[in-house]
């Protein structure tokens, strides 16, 4: 019973008002955010916070523009000069291998009669072409890692007021999504908070690639394709947004694992990335290299390209940046396994994507009691892992906003996946440790059976399943071996490894 893609067709989540951020004087309205300075308790978790700090103050007119963003320089091996094979996994997509060879998918695609980049089979062995290796990337820092992701400040941001202010044609624009009509501002803050993006990033990308924030009959040509990504599944705002945000976390999760050593470009060549870059740089970097050409590439990531969109509308991005995003010593608070005390569920998932393609390995997958498999109805009930603040939920989710002020982008969150509709939490209720949230399902995404999917973001940024601030539930602490759905919990020795269905070796008790 595995959380499979999370399709965003499927999700149309209850979108709650958001504070006014900007005012007549520009000035955005400070919020307090955790930090990791917090009590540690047996088995390396926390319970409360000890320290907080504020938001960074406006800078003033004419000072100097501070672009910190510290990252330890990514020293890497070049791109493949001649052609390798991958043999698919479990939970492989042909976008993430084509990120981690660093070739682009329409590459990889052609050089393996791929037509259908869904279909993918476990054992199937891909050529991966070589590549032509352009000459390395600049050095230039686009923006700061919390102008990335969906951080504290994105909650403050006023979407609607915004693009009602421009004018333009995003100020009268209408979607129909997943039969529900949604307006410009409803879907930019979908996907921002579904995909944890920076609504200011997007509509900033969305305005250089089309204008449609300030022109009023923008460019017919790009109706149905306004990122300029041709592909029959991502048409229209709504999906292209979509892809642009997979584009955007490819770049910034794969930078700070590690893992990228090249952008694949448009046009099939590839282009070193400059070692010295941070993470919400490289997701720009990777977006544009998606869509470009070498020279139409430098051109966008340079000083004159994107950026001066941005500046334009928002200011400098590194007036607002927060750093460190993620502190170095980040802590997890108490965390509780996600059911009543005294019942057996039975662990499906070890770590895989938190959310969609591009996002890490941030996901647990639990089952409730029960011998049946397949998509069925359960009186047992999902509970919560601590106390917090339920500040979202719709179509199979439940967020729950564990610092309680209800800002998402601020502080732990976490993210209950295949949440049924039936005596589902409301959105306001403050919930305590233990206490039902809703039932199991297969509601949201595309699920082959019944379960919770258990994810984590702090200040925005999902956090790994397995990696250096692992999920600990009950003191059980979450490992992977790197292949999607594969992992184990161990508690005092004793473990429990993830598999796909009812098994005795995958069962747990709270």
């Amino acid at each position: 019973m595995l959380c499979k893609r999370l399709w965003t067709l499927a999700l149309i989540f209850t979108l709650t008002a958001c504070a006014r951020p900007w005012t007549q004087s520009g000035l955005i309205t400070p919020v307090s955010i955790w930090t990791s300075r917090q009590v540690p308790t047996a088995g390396g978790q926390v319970d409360t916070p000890t320290q907080s700090y504020h938001l960074p103050a406006a800078r003033q007119p004419g000072a100097p523009v501070s672009t910190p963003t510290p990252d330890a320089p990514h020293y890497q091996a070049d791109a493949a000069s001649r052609p390798q094979t991958y043999v698919v996994r479990s939970g492989d997509m042909l976008s993430a291998i084509a990120a981690r060879y660093n070739v682009s998918v329409e590459a990889l695609a052609s050089a393996n009669h791929i037509t259908n980049p869904d279909a993918l089979e476990v054992g199937q062995t891909l050529v991966i072409p070589a590549v032509t290796l352009q000459a390395p990337g600049p050095a230039f820092k686009l923006i700061p890692d919390s102008e990335l992701v969906y951080g504290p400040l994105s909650g403050t941001f006023d979407i609607s007021g915004f693009i009602q202010s421009q004018g333009g044609y995003l100020s009268g624009f209408t979607q129909v999504v997943n039969g529900e009509t949604l307006n410009a501002s409803q879907v930019v803050q979908l996907i921002a908070q579904d995909y944890s993006v920076s609504p200011r990033l997007l509509l900033a990308l969305l305005e250089y690639r089309t204008g449609w924030l300030s022109k009023t009959t923008p460019d017919p040509a790009g109706g149905n394709s306004p990122f300029g990504y041709i592909d029959s599944w991502y048409v229209g705002l709504y999906r292209q947004l979509a892809w642009a945000s997979i584009q955007l976390n490819i770049g910034f999760y794969g930078w700070r694992s590690g893992s990228v050593t090249a952008w694949g470009l448009g046009d099939g060549s590839a282009v070193p990335v400059d070692p010295t870059i941070n993470a919400g740089t490289a997701g720009v970097q990777n977006l544009f290299a998606r869509l470009d050409d070498y020279a139409t590439w430098l051109r966008d990531v340079s000083p004159g390209g994107f950026i001066d969109t941005y500046t334009r509308l928002f200011g400098d991005p590194f007036d607002q940046a927060i750093e460190p995003l993620v502190p170095a010593d980040l802590l997890q608070p108490l965390l509780q396994l996600p059911f009543q005390p005294g019942e057996i569920w039975s662990f499906t998932g070890g770590p895989h994507l938190a959310w969609d393609a591009g996002t890490p390995f941030g996901a647990l997958d639990f089952a409730p009691p029960g011998e049946a498999l397949g998509c069925v109805e359960t009186n047992n009930w999902v509970t919560a892992v601590a106390d917090g603040l339920v500040t979202r939920t719709g179509t199979g989710v439940v967020i729950e906003d564990l610092d309680g002020d209800g800002n998402e982008g601020s502080g732990w969150v976490i993210l209950y996946m295949h949440i049924e509709s039936r005596d589902r939490v409301q959105p306001g209720v403050r919930l305590h440790t233990g206490d039902p949230l809703g039932h199991p399902s297969c509601e949201g995404g595309v699920s082959s059976g019944t379960h919770v999917h258990l994810a984590r973001k702090f200040n925005g940024v999902w956090i790994a399943a397995g990696g250096t601030v692992p999920f600990n539930l009950s003191g059980w602490v979450a490992s992977g071996t790197g292949e999607e759905y594969v992992g184990s919990l161990t508690r005092n020795g004793h473990v429990v490894e993830s598999f796909e269905g009812n098994s005795t070796v995958n069962k747990i008790q709270r």
